[in-house]
């Protein structure tokens, strides 16, 4: 085929494809592998959903989806790296809730959610999980008792998380606005580091997200509730919290894919399209149940609204929790 034959095939076929309603450019994408930048480290709860999504979506796409760890700064790292990156439908990003905190936590970003970023659509949401530690089982048979101990002893109760700012800390300061209780907060350097502070017993309480169900099932912590509007599938016998008379205090994890500002609109269609046929594949269902999460899900206009959503909520709680990171 000579060079002017291949012109004119290529024009009539980009017409047909116009025609059809069919944009031309999200049919012809990806044409070389593409890169989604995790802003945290290996074996976090991005790589989980991540991972995976990214082996499915090479197979279906026929382009290997590589994802690049960039970890640093809460995640803020790998999010100024993302949003520095061409919008040319071969950079995305995996972000998650720590990116809407951080819009009000930290003093200064090099980049903006709104600004630099396209949503395309949220993958999982993970809620929150009250658990303490089993030695104090029979002190606190319930969420109820562990209230009353500790509006009858304040100060006397601590509790772990992540760190100033994360989404644990955050989570707790929702639940201590909520309940009026006074317990102490005992930040860690990440959250492993909190979980093993539980389990040692060094700290009473901690709102962990459904990563650490294997912990409660070999008899490690002992939940309470979840901070759900729904009973959580992976612990049926839990209460939420709304059950338990706490009301309003809905928090957790949530991760989604976002894109560098300027990608197309018909590639950001043509991945939200994608992402959403692998979400409701068999097996994403049962990885998601495995970790006691939420399948996402959904239109980008939908995930940018959630986004917003985040971002004015957390900027509240923030504020009232003083935490700040210059």
């Amino acid at each position: 085929m000579n060079r002017t034959f291949k012109l004119i095939a290529g024009t009539l076929l980009a017409a047909a494809l116009a025609s059809a309603g069919v944009p031309v450019q999200a049919q012809q994408w990806p044409t070389k592998p593409v890169t989604m930048v995790n802003p945290f480290a290996p074996g976090g709860g991005v790589d989980a959903f991540g991972r995976p999504l990214s082996v499915y979506l090479s197979k279906t796409i026929g382009q290997q989806f590589i994802v690049e760890n960039l970890a640093g700064a809460g995640g803020t790292v790998g999010a100024a790296n993302a949003a520095r990156r061409p919008g040319d439908g071969y950079n995305f990003f995996l972000g998650a809730v720590h990116h809407t905190i951080a819009e009000s936590l930290y003093t200064k970003l090099p980049y903006s959610l709104e600004r630099d970023f396209v949503p395309i659509t949220v993958l999982a949401y993970v809620p929150n999980v009250v658990v303490i530690h089993p030695k104090h089982a029979d002190k606190f048979k319930n969420l109820k008792d562990l209230i009353a101990f500790a509006k009858a002893n304040p100060g006397k109760l601590n509790y772990g998380s992540g760190g100033v700012g994360s989404s644990q800390h955050l989570a707790t300061e929702m639940f201590k606005r909520a309940t009026g209780v006074d317990i102490v907060h005992v930040p860690y350097k990440g959250t492993a580091p909190a979980e093993l502070g539980l389990m040692t017993g060094d700290v009473t309480l901690l709102l962990d997200t459904t990563a650490c169900l294997p912990f409660i099932a070999a008899g490690k912590m002992k939940p309470l509730a979840v901070a759900s509007k729904v009973r959580n599938p992976a612990l049926p016998n839990v209460p939420t919290l709304d059950e338990v008379g706490i009301t309003g205090v809905y928090a957790g994890a949530w991760y989604g894919v976002m894109a560098p500002a300027g990608t197309p609109r018909a590639i950001v269609e043509r991945l939200n399209r994608e992402l959403n046929a692998v979400l409701a594949a068999p097996e994403m269902k049962k990885r998601m149940v495995e970790f006691g999460a939420e399948i996402g899900g959904g239109s980008a206009e939908s995930f940018g609204q959630f986004m917003a959503s985040e971002l004015t909520r957390y900027a509240e709680v923030v504020k009232l929790s003083g935490a700040k990171v210059e």
